[in-house]
């Protein structure tokens, strides 16, 4: 099947959002194979992205297979997720170096703490990314499709 025939089937909106929904596939997976090969599990909170990653991509799949609302709604929660476990890492990240910036040198403060803990050995900016792919992720609802199966229904019933 060419481009114009899949656009004329889906239409241009539908195509960017199949593309970003590729494109977070491709960043669940490369970021979670990180994960994996740094041993980023040592407790709970290091599980956290590990498990929303292999929920997420059979969330991804019936997405894109069946887009509803059921489909959607499910998608937008774990993305959701997404954005929260990202700005809860990264509050992990940045207090563990600075609990290890105190202990090497116990009269760091202010600025100079802060700039220290922000580029120490637990990058406190790389949860960053499960924002990023949550918000990737939350693009490729927003006014989809699928969801307007709902509103039809929702009409027809109130009639």
């Amino acid at each position: 099947m060419d481009i114009s025939t899949q656009r004329s089937r889906w239409g241009d909106a539908d195509l960017l959002r199949r593309f970003v929904l590729a494109i977070l596939i491709m960043g669940i997976v490369g970021t979670g194979a990180e994960l994996v090969l740094l041993e980023h599990m040592e407790d709970f909170w290091q599980w956290v992205p590990l498990v929303l990653f292999v929920a997420a991509l059979p969330c991804a799949g019936w997405l894109f297979i069946a887009p509803g609302v059921a489909s959607v709604r499910v998608f937008q929660i774990v993305m959701v997720l997404f954005v929260v476990s990202g700005f809860v890492g990264q509050w992990l990240h940045y207090k563990g170096n600075v609990e290890f910036e105190l202990e090497m040198y116990p009269s760091r403060s202010g600025l100079e703490l802060v700039w220290e803990a922000l580029g120490g050995a637990t990058p406190s900016l790389a949860p960053g990314t499960m924002t990023l792919l949550g918000l990737l992720g939350l693009a490729v609802c927003f006014r989809h499709p699928g969801l307007r199966a709902g509103e039809v229904r929702n009409s027809q019933e109130g009639t």
